[in-house]
């Protein structure tokens, strides 16, 4: 029995769907492990399909495929270290979410998970069969436990690996990242390695994959709850973590420790890997969007800078009549700051000519959201035709507090390909471009102070009317957001959040324009997932809706 063990860690953000890429990732890692003496090396869970796969497993060829994959990788392991590979696996009429074990050039065990989630963005159950409690595997005459993700998040996986002689726990992931993903996943996981007292060698995917952001941030702890190894954040990673045996117990005696990343810069470095992501997986050459002068398309033109360099992104601005002064020198201001590339088109005759279109119908009638929302759309249509003409997808620029009450037009700001602000409060924008402004982190591709400080500081306007602010049709954004958080995030009955100081007028009102908006969220596109709970995958409510939490008047 051996008493070192040396465990590579492979921090990998792969594409779904692409088997040979996904390889040659798995490959180029296992190359690294092998040159560096590693015994084992960790690939993330469903590394070479993807994770998650959604109904995409449910195609039987890709399922072939990756154990076709499976069976040629396991050759490279002759003459080098053991591999942790997880894939889809079918087992007679089941299917499963499974990790192989494959050393000395062969398949030697293979290990499904148990505990399958099926809660937030989580919908295995749907797709895959539940495995029996799984034993350890041996290796080198020492038992190792592999849970699966979720099998380290519930009770009874881990208490009977221990049951079973394990020694070590090694556990492929695919966690998403939300603001409590690190907090959670240390107290979550740190009491099972108390219980058991068992070492845990944790890797985690990184990378975008549509809505979701993989911050990696793989660890491993000892069987005492200490943090022996960290990898960043954000990024792929690697390290070779070192073990021995010692009185017993396995010692992590050496390893990489880099601090993980929390807060703004979190939150910043999530919106840049899954815009980044999803536009460089989906072949993608360039990003356009509307540039406003205002807080939100400043924010996005910036996050897409740091993504994907300022050169690959293309801001327009639309004005109207509308349109201010200001708006337009700070537009302007905040694009060469950006350093992109920067046009003016005028939607006047655009929105001139729906008027005459439309002037038989209108006549008589006082001006509403009708002319205002035209002016969005001219705006669309305008994007789109950039769009089609020379390839860049479009960005939209709505928040989380927009998208929650309907402050948007659907067809109109609402069109594009992907929001990397759909899941951040108006507030919060605010936060992040104030932290931006003062942060320049060295491996993001945008410039230093990137958002004009006048956009942050001027009262937000949609400017589709005369001296239009958004505090005329809504609360201020701090009242809005507190209230949209208790309804949404907390799911609080309304007389807690009145009981945090609010009108009761204004709290019925915004659970109503919560409610009736369900039908433009289900028609807006994608976006980072960056709190505990996103409209989409996490909140799915009925658009014919009827039921209202009573206010007490």
């Amino acid at each position: 029995m051996t008493q070192t063990l040396k465990i590579a860690s492979a921090q990998l953000n792969p594409v779904m769907g692409d088997l040979a890429g996904n390889f040659a990732k798995g490959k180029a890692a296992y190359t690294q492990a092998k040159a560096g003496g590693a015994d084992i090396l960790v690939l993330p869970e469903l590394f070479i399909l993807g994770y998650p796969p959604e109904d995409l497993v449910l195609k039987p060829a890709a399922i072939e495929d990756c154990l076709i994959k499976a069976e040629e990788f396991a050759k490279l392991t002759k003459d080098g270290p053991a591999v942790v590979f997880p894939l889809p696996y079918r087992d007679g009429d089941k299917l499963h979410n499974a990790a192989i074990f494959m050393q000395d050039g062969q398949i030697t065990d293979i290990r499904f998970k148990h505990h399958l989630p099926n809660y937030g963005v989580f919908d295995e159950a749907r797709v895959f069969d539940r495995g029996p409690l799984p034993d350890p595997i041996t290796f080198q005459g020492v038992k190792i436990g592999l849970p699966i993700c979720e099998d380290l998040w519930q009770a009874g996986v881990a208490s009977h690996l221990a049951d079973k002689g394990a020694e070590l726990l090694i556990s492929p992931n695919g966690s998403p990242w939300r603001r409590t993903a690190l907090s959670e996943r240390v107290e979550a996981l740190g009491e099972k390695v108390h219980n058991e007292g068992l070492p845990l060698i944790y890797v985690n995917q990184v990378g975008g994959q549509d809505e979701l952001v993989f911050d990696g941030s793989s660890f491993s702890m000892s069987g005492d709850e200490k943090i022996v190894q960290s990898l960043r954040s954000f990024i792929e990673d690697f390290d070779i973590a070192t073990w021995e045996k010692k009185d017993g117990e396995w010692e992590c005696v050496k390893a990489e420790t880099y601090d993980q990343l929390t807060g703004p810069e979190a939150d910043w470095r999530a919106m840049c890997l899954g815009l980044g992501d999803y536009v460089n997986k989906n072949g993608f050459k360039q990003v356009v969007l509307g540039m406003s002068g205002g807080i939100d398309s400043a924010m996005v033109a910036a996050i897409a800078a740091d993504a994907l360099g300022p050169e690959r992104v293309w801001c327009v601005m639309m004005p109207s009549k509308y349109t201010s002064d200001n708006s337009l020198d700070d537009a302007k201001d905040c694009a060469n700051r950006i350093g992109c590339k920067y046009d003016i088109i005028s939607i006047k005759p655009a929105v001139d000519a729906y008027g005459e279109m439309m002037q038989p119908f209108f006549e008589g009638l006082p001006p509403s959201t009708a002319e205002e929302n035209i002016q969005s759309r001219a705006r669309a249509v305008t994007l789109m035709a950039l769009s089609n003409k020379f390839g860049p997808m479009l960005l939209t620029t709505g928040n989380k507090s927009e998208m929650a009450v309907g402050y948007a037009t659907l067809y109109g700001d609402m069109c594009g390909g992907y929001n990397p602000l759909k899941d951040v409060y108006k507030t919060e924008v605010f936060r992040l471009a104030r932290w931006r402004n003062q942060n320049t982190p060295d491996d993001l591709l945008g410039s230093d102070h990137p958002i004009t400080d006048n956009i942050i500081t001027k009262p937000p306007t949609a400017e589709l009317r005369e001296n239009q602010k958004d505090s005329d049709s809504l609360p201020e954004y701090d009242v809005l957001d507190n209230i949209l958080f208790g309804l949404i995030e907390q799911e609080l009955p309304v007389e807690e959040i009145i009981a945090r100081g609010h009108k009761p007028a204004d709290v019925k009102r915004i659970q109503n324009l919560l409610f009736i908006a369900e039908y433009k969220r289900r028609q807006a596109p994608p976006g980072v997932k960056i709190g505990t709970k996103n409209f989409g995958r996490d909140r799915r409510y009925p658009i014919t809706n009827r039921y209202r939490d009573d206010v007490p008047e």
